[in-house]
């Protein structure tokens, strides 16, 4: 059964990391999924990087026309779309051809406008399609319930336990909701012994550079996040807005803590000492001090802490606890009911609703 994965895929960030892993872990059960990009982004190198990792896709021209032929040639099982371009113009045009279909809400923030009203829209004629939203806080911003679906990752079962480097990283866009502004001012208060990069680009780089860059070491847009979250003892993600960012996850199964803001699904994932710690929305000042408690663990703590870490992504976001939900959703909106081989396909059958 043909499962196809729509999105805009103008960037390579947490949706496109999202919708590349969705693909894989759906193909290892028996599913032929793909990625499918509604257009070529020259600027963008996540086709590329979909290539390299040999992950099934295919572009669109980028018109409603091109959607709809290619619907019509292939006849897809099912259509999950992802991101509000997507959503709006997938779920209209899924629904005129017959062809089941669900939408995925990943965003925690707000866009400028025009982004601000499409997200809008979205969301409002979001009852065309069962909805799937990556945290609680999105889930309650919809306007019809919704499935709350964590993002997920497979997951290797070699625990880390090596020392963890004292540098702080930063992995994301730079642009006003992430906090790259903020992390930069918690470099400046932070521990004069311990190292700040950025990975990443965005509107507000070129200014921050300006500013900071005696103190952070910006390194641009990253297509290897396993070698960067190496290379890093603690991930800082000062967001003003979120959602469940594919970056946090990564950096938990790699055994890296979190020092993160209370927004979003984050809160979700820090446990205080065991895999990071929280603190309000701007509050720089004590999350700088939350850096200088890290920078002082003993060495003998780190190896609980890089285990505590890896444990909560194998044990409740792994592509093994969180796809059967997937699969449940879209059976309900339509997808033909595949025969089970296994019980650990069928574990977690159904999602949650809020």
């Amino acid at each position: 059964m043909r499962v196809w994965q729509l999105v805009d895929g103008r960037s390579l960030g947490g949706i496109e990391r999202h919708v590349a892993t969705l693909v894989t872990a759906l193909a290892a059960r028996g599913y032929d999924a793909e990625a499918v990009l509604w257009r070529d982004y020259p600027e963008s190198p996540w086709r590329d990087q979909l290539t390299a990792d040999r992950i099934p896709h295919r572009v669109l021209a980028g018109t409603i026309a091109s959607l709809v032929e290619a619907l019509r040639r292939d006849r897809p099982a099912l259509v999950h779309t992802h991101g509000y371009k997507a959503n709006l113009i997938g779920r209209l045009v899924a629904r005129a051809l017959s062809i089941p279909v669900v939408s995925s809400f990943h965003s925690g923030e707000r866009g400028p406008f025009p982004v601000s009203l499409y997200q809008q829209v979205d969301e409002a004629s979001s009852f065309l399609a069962p909805r799937i939203a990556v945290s609680d806080e999105i889930s309650r911003r919809l306007p019809w319930r919704s499935h709350v679906v964590r993002n997920f990752l497979n997951v290797s079962e070699r625990v880390p336990s090596a020392a963890l480097p004292r540098r702080v990283g930063f992995i994301g866009r730079l642009s006003h909701e992430k906090g790259p502004d903020l992390f930069c001012e918690i470099a400046e208060l932070g521990p004069p012994d311990v190292e700040w990069h950025v990975w990443g680009d965005g509107p507000m780089r070129h200014d921050l550079e300006a500013r900071y860059g005696g103190r952070v070491v910006f390194n641009g847009l990253t297509l290897d996040v396993a070698k960067a979250l190496a290379s890093i003892g603690l991930l800082a993600m000062p967001s003003r807005a979120e959602g469940l960012p594919m970056a946090a996850l990564e950096a938990l199964a790699a055994g890296v803590p979190l020092l993160a803001s209370r927004v979003g699904g984050l809160p979700d994932v820090i446990e205080h000492d065991r895999t990071g710690w929280l603190f309000d929305a701007g509050d720089t000042t004590a999350a700088a001090e939350l850096v200088d408690r890290w920078s002082v663990l003993a060495p003998a703590a780190v190896p609980a802490l890089r285990a505590g870490c890896h444990s909560l992504v194998r044990d409740r976001y792994s592509d093994t606890a969180v796809v059967p939900e997937f699969i449940a959703i879209y059976e309900a909106a339509g997808l033909a009911v595949r025969r089970r081989t296994s019980t650990t396909e069928s574990r977690g059958a159904s999602a949650s609703l809020t």
